[in-house]
Parts: C-alpha cells; sequence; structure tokens
C-alpha cells in the first residue's frame, strides 16, 4: 500500500503529517495541494508523481513514524501555471487551504480543502482554452440503453439523452471530446477519447432511482417530465451521477445550472470519429489547427462565439427552419452590418463564464469590471441590429437585456483598473460605501498627520536628521542617530536598536498606530465584504447574464460566417424536403482558401436515378478532394454557413460517413487493413437511403483479387440494400462494369492530359470530374514524377507489359473477376514489343542470356 493512504500507520506521524494523510484519505485518487506559508507541499507519492509531472525538485521532510518523508512545492502566487499543466495531463488536484492564522491555535494550523480542480470541472480562464468548451460526461449503461449526461460547467449547460449501443456512444463521445468521463467503479466500458480523464464513482451513484431523486431536489421539481426526459432512466442515472460529482468538487451551489435539455442524437447529422477525422474538421491530417474547416470558419471576435462556433459544428442540426433562420440572418449581415456589429463584439470581455465564476463565488474584480464594460456597450449593439429585418436578429437583439441596473451598479462599484484579487484591496470604488469612505479617510489622512508629527519632534528634541517611519514588522517608530539618544524625552520608549540608529515609539504615536492599522483592517475587512456582497447580488441576476451570453455569442458566430462568405464567394444552399444532392461548382473550402492556384471546381448529383458514383483516374488527380468537398459542403449547410459553390441544393439527410485514407490502429493492435474493413463494417451496419458515404480505395490493403472482390461487394450492397447516396472512389477499373447492372449506377473519372514534349511524356491533372470510367491509371507517370528513379520505372513499364499481355478478358459471374484465356498464337509484333520492354544496361549476362532463349522461342 502506498504511504500517503496507509491509515495503520497514521498514528506514527507527526499532527502536521497525520492532518495530511487524514485529508488526502478523502483525495486518494487525486494530488493534494496542501498550503504551508507561501507553498503548497505534496508529500509522499504525490510529491513524487508531482516532481516528474512538473519538472521540480523532489526533497525530503525528515522523518516522521520512522519514514522518509518525500516532499515537493509549488509557490502559492504561481500555483496557476502548475495546475494548468497537471489539468492538461489529465490529473486532478484538491486545493487544501489554511483555515486560521498560524499561532492562533495549538497544534498545526487546521486545514480544509476548499476547492478540487479536475479536468471536466475548472472555470478559472488561466486553466482553460477560451475558444474550447470544457466538457465533463457520465455514462450509465444498461442492457438496452446507455445513458450520457454531458455539462459544460464554465456555461452552466447540462443535457441528457440515451444511445442504443457502444458504437452510437463512441459516436457520441467523439462529437462531444469531453475532457472527463465518469463512470462506476469497475465499469468495463472502453473508451478511445483523445485527452480525456476517466473518473470512477461509487456505483450507488449511478441507481436510477436515487438519482431521479436528486435531480428533482436540485432543480426543485416535483418531476422530471417537463425536462424531457421523464421516461429516460438511464440518462437520469447518467445526470444524477454527473452532479453528485461535480457538486462535491466545487464546495458550492451550482446555480448557473438552472435546467436540463433532453436530446437525441437523430436530431443531428451524425458524423462518427471517423468521419470527423477524415474530414479534418477540427484539424488537419498533420494535427494542425489552422488548416481545418473550423481554423478556417473561426472569424469570431470573442471566445464566447468561438465555443458557439464549435457546438454548431459539432451539432450541425436537421432542422431546416433553423438553418434557414440562420441563412437568412448571415444574408442580412452581409449588407454590411456585421462590420459594425463585430468592431463592437471585440470589446466584450467573456461574460459566458465570468457570470459561472459569478455563481460559483470565484469571480475576480477584473471580471467585474470587464463585465461592467460589456454591459456599456450592450445598447450601441442593440441599436445596429434594431435596424436589421431577420427573424434571427431580432430574437438575439431580444435575447440582449440592456440590464443598465447592473451596468449602474458595476460602474458605482468597482474602480475603472481594479487590482488582480480582493485581498490587498483597492477594489471597490470611492463613494459607493460611506463606513468604508470613512475608514479609508483616517488612512488617508495619516501622512499628514506623521509629517506635522515629525515636524514638532524636531523642534522639541533639536534633532534635525530625526524621521518618522513604519515597517509592517514593528508598525510606526521615531528614528534618530544613536549620537542624539541622549537627547530622547522621557516618553520616548525604545522599540528597536539598529547599528546607527535608535527606533522609539510614544504614547502619542502608539495611539495613532493603533487607530490607524486598526482603520486599515476593518477597511479591508469591508471591502472585502462589499465584494461578495456584490458577487451575490450579481448571482441574483445570473439568468439575465447567461442570456445576454447566449446572445453576443450567436451574434458573433453568424457575423464571422458572413465575412467568410463575402471573402470567399459562397453562397446560401438551398434546403430541399425531396432527397437529393445538387452542388454546381463545388470547392473544397480549406484547399481553395490556402492553395495559390486557382481552384478547379466541380458539380455533384445524387438522385434516384444517381445513386453512387463510381469514381476512376489517377492518383493526385482529385478524387479524394473532391469527395471531401461533397461531404464539406453538406456539413456546411447543416450548420447554417453558406457553402463554397455556385449553387447547393441539399434535401434530408441523417448521417455523413467516410472511408477515406489509411492507417494503422498501433495501440488497439490493428493492421491498416483491419482498419480499412472496421470503418467499411460501421457504413455497412449504420447507413441508410438518407446517408452520404464517401468510399476511397477499398480493398487495397490486401491481395489484389481479395480487394477487387470485397470492393464489388461493398460497392454492390450499398447500390442494392442501402442505396446511400454514395462517391465510391477505386482503381479496380474492372468495378465500372457494375453500372450496367445497377440502374443507379452511373461512372465517372477525373481528366489528365497525357502528351509528349522533348521526347518524354509528361500529365497535367486537370482536377475535373467528367462521365465516365477513365482509360488508364497513369500510376507509372506519378511515380516518375514523385521521384521514383526512372530504371525503376522503366522496369515496372516492363512488369506492367507482362501483366498486361496476361490480363485475363472473360468474367467470371461469381466474384467479377477475370479467368486466364485460353493460350494462344503471340501476335505479330509481340517479339518486338519484348525486345523493346528489355534494358540492357540493367541485364547480368546471366539474364541476358536467359532472354535470348526466351526470345527464340517466341519465334
Amino acid at each position: 500500500m502506498s504511504e500517503s493512504v496507509d491509515t495503520s500507520r497514521h498514528a506514527q506521524h507527526t499532527p502536521m503529517i497525520r492532518q495530511y494523510l487524514a485529508i488526502k484519505d478523502e483525495y486518494a485518487h487525486m494530488l493534494v495541494f496542501y498550503r504551508m506559508g507561501d507553498f503548497y507541499e505534496l508529500f509522499f507519492d504525490d510529491a513524487r508523481r508531482a516532481a516528474e509531472l512538473l519538472d521540480i525538485t523532489l526533497t525530503a521532510r525528515g522523518e516522521s513514524g520512522g519514514v522518509s518523508i518525500p516532499m515537493a512545492g509549488v509557490p502559492y502566487h504561481s500555483a496557476e501555471s502548475y495546475l494548468a499543466r497537471l489539468i492538461a495531463r489529465g490529473e486532478s488536484v484538491a486545493i487544501c487551504e489554511q483555515m486560521e492564522a498560524p499561532g492562533s491555535t495549538k497544534g498545526p494550523v487546521r486545514r480544509e480543502v476548499v476547492r478540487v480542480v479536475t479536468p471536466g470541472t475548472v472555470t478559472d480562464d488561466a486553466l482553460l482554452d477560451a475558444r474550447q468548451a470544457n466538457l465533463i460526461v457520465a455514462v450509465a449503461p444498461a442492457k438496452r440503453a446507455i445513458g450520457l449526461a454531458t455539462l459544460e460547467l464554465a456555461r452552466g449547460d447540462l443535457a441528457v439523452t440515451e444511445v442504443a449501443d457502444e458504437a452510437a456512444l463512441a459516436a457520441e463521445l467523439a462529437r462531444l471530446a469531453p475532457r472527463e468521463i465518469v463512470v462506476a467503479e469497475g465499469s468495463e466500458l472502453a473508451f478511445d477519447v483523445p485527452r480525456a480523464a476517466r473518473t470512477e464513482r461509487p456505483p450507488w451513484v449511478f441507481d436510477a432511482v436515487s438519482a431521479r431523486r436528486r435531480l428533482e431536489q436540485f432543480f426543485g421539481v416535483a418531476q422530471l417530465d417537463g425536462f424531457g426526459c421523464g421516461d429516460l432512466p438511464r440518462a437520469i442515472a447518467a445526470a444524477g451521477a454527473l452532479i453528485d460529482y461535480v457538486e462535491a468538487t466545487q464546495h458550492v451551489a451550482l446555480a448557473h445550472i438552472a435546467s436540463m435539455r433532453t436530446y437525441s442524437i437523430t436530431d443531428t447529422l451524425i458524423l462518427d470519429a471517423a468521419t470527423r477525422r477524415n474530414l479534418e474538421i477540427e484539424r488537419s491530417a498533420t494535427g494542425d489547427t489552422r488548416h481545418s474547416l473550423i481554423g478556417l470558419l473561426d472569424r469570431c471576435a470573442t471566445p464566447m462565439g468561438a465555443r458557439a462556433l464549435r457546438r454548431w459544428v459539432a451539432e450541425p442540426t436537421r432542422d431546416f427552419n433553423t438553418l434557414a433562420h440562420r441563412h437568412q440572418a448571415i444574408e442580412t449581415l452581409m449588407g454590411g452590418a456585421w462590420e459594425g456589429l463585430t468592431s463592437k463584439l471585440r470589446s466584450m470581455v467573456d461574460v459566458e463564464r465570468i457570470a459561472t465564476r459569478i455563481a460559483l463565488a470565484t469571480a475576480r474584480p477584473r471580471d467585474l469590471s470587464g463585465l461592467a464594460g460589456a454591459l456599456a456597450g450592450l445598447p450601441a449593439i442593440k441599436a445596429d441590429l434594431a435596424v436589421l429585418d431577420a427573424p434571427l436578429l431580432g430574437g438575439i437583439d431580444t435575447a440582449l437585456d440592456p440590464a443598465t441596473d447592473l451596468a449602474s451598479l458595476l460602474s458605482r462599484a468597482i474602480v475603472d483598473a481594479p487590482p488582480v484579487v480582493v485581498r490587498d484591496g483597492g477594489v471597490i470604488a470611492d463613494g459607493y460605501d460611506e463606513t468604508l469612505d470613512e475608514l479609508r479617510g483616517l488612512s488617508a489622512n495619516a501622512d499628514g498627520y506623521l509629517a506635522e508629527l515629525e515636524k514638532r519632534e524636531r523642534e522639541r528634541t533639536g534633532v534635525e536628521t530625526l524621521k518618522v517611519g513604519y515597517n509592517r514588522v514593528h508598525g510606526y517608530y521615531i528614528e534618530m542617530g544613536r549620537a542624539h539618544a541622549e537627547k530622547a524625552p522621557l516618553d520616548y520608549q525604545r522599540r528597536q536598536t539598529l547599528k546607527a540608529v535608535e527606533r522609539y515609539i510614544t504614547p502619542e504615536l502608539k495611539s495613532f498606530e493603533d487607530k490607524v492599522l486598526s482603520a486599515r483592517e476593518r477597511a479591508l475587512a469591508r471591502e472585502k465584504q462589499i465584494y461578495a456582497d456584490l458577487v451575490a447580488e450579481l448571482a441574483g441576476h445570473l439568468s439575465r447574464l447567461q442570456s445576454i451570453a447566449d446572445g453576443l455569442a450567436r451574434l458573433d458566430v453568424l457575423c464571422g460566417l458572413a465575412r467568410s462568405a463575402l471573402d470567399n464567394r459562397w453562397v446560401a444552399p438551398e434546403l430541399s424536403h425531396t432527397p437529393s444532392i445538387h452542388i454546381s461548382g463545388g470547392r473544397h473550402p480549406v484547399v481553395e482558401h490556402f492553395s495559390d492556384a486557382p481552384f478547379v471546381a466541380n458539380d455533384t448529383t445524387l438522385d434516384d436515378e444517381t445513386r453512387l458514383w463510381l469514381i476512376t483516374g489517377p492518383n493526385m488527380g482529385g478524387k479524394s478532394t473532391y469527395m471531401r468537398q461533397v461531404a464539406l459542403i453538406v456539413l456546411m449547410a447543416h450548420i447554417g454557413s453558406f457553402v463554397p459553390a455556385d449553387s447547393a441544393v441539399i434535401g434530408p439527410l441523417d448521417r455523413v460517413f467516410t472511408r477515406i485514407g489509411a492507417g494503422d490502429d498501433l495501440s488497439a493492435g490493428q493492421s491498416t487493413f483491419m482498419v480499412e474493413m472496421s470503418e467499411t463494417a460501421q457504413i455497412l451496419h449504420h447507413a441508410t437511403d438518407r446517408s452520404l458515404v464517401l468510399l476511397d480505395e477499398i480493398g487495397r490493403g490486401t491481395s489484389t483479387y481479395d480487394g477487387l472482390a470485397l470492393a464489388r461487394a461493398v460497392a454492390e450492397r450499398l447500390a442494392e440494400h442501402n442505396q446511400s447516396y454514395t462517391l465510391f472512389a477505386t482503381h479496380y477499373f474492372e468495378l465500372t462494369r457494375i453500372a450496367a447492372d445497377w440502374p443507379a449506377t452511373k461512372n465517372a473519372h477525373f481528366e489528365v492530359a497525357d502528351y509528349a514534349t522533348n521526347g518524354e511524356q509528361k500529365l497535367v491533372f486537370l482536377h475535373a470530374i467528367r462521365p465516365g470510367p477513365a482509360s488508364r491509371s497513369f500510376g507509372l507517370q506519378v511515380a516518375e514524377l514523385a521521384g521514383v528513379p526512372k530504371k525503376v520505372v522503366r522496369r515496372a513499364q516492363k512488369h506492367l507489359s507482362e501483366l498486361e499481355r496476361s490480363t485475363p478478358e472473360t468474367a467470371s459471374p461469381q466474384l467479377g473477376l477475370f479467368e486466364a484465356p485460353a493460350p494462344s498464337e503471340p501476335e505479330p509484333d509481340a517479339l518486338r514489343e519484348a525486345l523493346e520492354t528489355i534494358d540492357c544496361d540493367e541485364l547480368s549476362p546471366r539474364e541476358a542470356l536467359a532472354r535470348l532463349y526466351e526470345l527464340k522461342g517466341m519465334l
């Protein structure tokens, strides 16, 4: 057993270490920051782990109970930076503070955990990415359904749902990208969520009955039917467990969580983890966020807007009414209003997270001064919105409560540039509180009194160098050189002797000191109380502040999308209730934006007449870019954005699937082909006639005939059973023949110009899609363009010629492969072709003799 939790040895330790161990027992699975003076100290295993994670010095604090005590510490004033590093590594930390002044009692200073920081429950700006949501989820599995509850604590947004199985759960977790996942102890659920910490809680907190009671008490309601989850017992179990955990970490009431929303994954356009990764929505294949869809779309002026944009992208809605209102609002803003509104939004602080810190009583002075400025700027934004004719913008205008009462309160109460923390005072403005002003007046008049006292004492003693001073250790004093000590009056009482001077106190100065220091202490105490009361008063207006934050965030997203549409020549998509996808002049938004060369636009038609396109053409021809751009245009239309096309008509869709790219999953022990087949299986099991499916090079991870057979079977399955809207890219030219067997299947290819110049063949990729199958692959030409040595390419050409001569020509009806033809006499020019493929410089004498016998045999 670890030293830090071995309770049987507590009695052998010193009182201070016993206190630490008792606290550690309650927070056994997290690091404990134990306040000692100006440091947070860690002991035993915590010290070893912190030293490793933070690269700080591991020392020892003597012995206790015969055991050497490892110790490591971080300075109190810079603890936030260390906390940020630990949270980023998935660690949780219990903050243990001194609750009384040192020396005020016998034995160790009383300490208590006042705050628990976990990856999913942080609310401090210093520990959060301002433009990213920070989510915590709880999962409650059962035989027939899996309950899921998600909470963005820094926003106060609690949501619940139920999913059918672990595959659906994995897709939802990939969409949410939580930082912490809460499950019952002993749970066998496995998650593959990057950067997510796993937290286990006692199984009883996931009991649906007790969870229902807990939620009813938390929201102050008689039943949960009003939240839409009354008949979702596993969702309730997850939400109850989540609230129980968050309350245990925060040590305060969660007043800003005023409601709970129930959602269904069928309300959104579903994209699984592989699809999100393949479409490079959040980051590119290299991990770069700038060259991703969100990196392109994020033109938001505020962190609130940036987070709202990410929510829209993560939750592409299928509600055409919502989307139509967003498109209309963007079109209205494109008339010029976006620019002025964006300028005003840039001055806005993060009202959303400040409101949460007000609710948790952790708001700092600069939060409140920033909030005062934001509220003061609302009337100008509302004036701009009032003249715009769009229902969504009108709704935002209504949501932006001018809150003139709160703006006035804050401007009167808080100084313009307050200090970071309230503990040193100077936060509350003069004139706000009469008692505080009086106490401050006593301190403010001290300088004048001390100057007058110094003048009087110089005249009284005749010592011109006499001065009156103050330090924090000894308080006020009268200082004279030791050479003048005999001139000290009888009422001078020696306070301190230094090398060259003597310091004294007089009854008059002592009386003044007591009065002034008392006034300062009372003023600071008064100011802290005023500040706490002010935060409490603001907490009574949380719903107003949250409405303002939501309105500003939505407006920011719409302004950013309007700017992107103007800059990139995007158009409003038409939403149709007729199942189909018609895109004219479609472009890949990210590739076009970051490319120096003009982008070649292409059309797409998927409807009842053409459900599946078999796309052939060379590598680098543009197949993958084309397929991705179709999916991204569909996604952008479902978040309410304009799209990169000349026109786009999008019918009702339920999911987007992609199988693009190749890579081993070494952590799961899966080869490239296994990953490919797993993703393909997911598509075949879940794709419907309302799904968009993108498949690129199915079957390439195995032998030619196996791959060809699998590719054909998959294509036939999609064409026959699923009837999904499918773009199927392949190098298997044999597959192009199935278009004749399935009426809704057609061939297309990417055009390439192949011409000779100066005796060399040249390729030009036109990146344009055309009807019909490609005539050839151009694989060898692409290899040469990539820098493969010419001798290797020539040898490959020789092997290709041999393979082409032996290519079967009659199809097998079972596999769609081709049987070898019966032996026949070589063509008249076969000898010439054989001679042309020989590279004399590459043949050894023995190979040359063998080839000579082969040619002779051909005669």
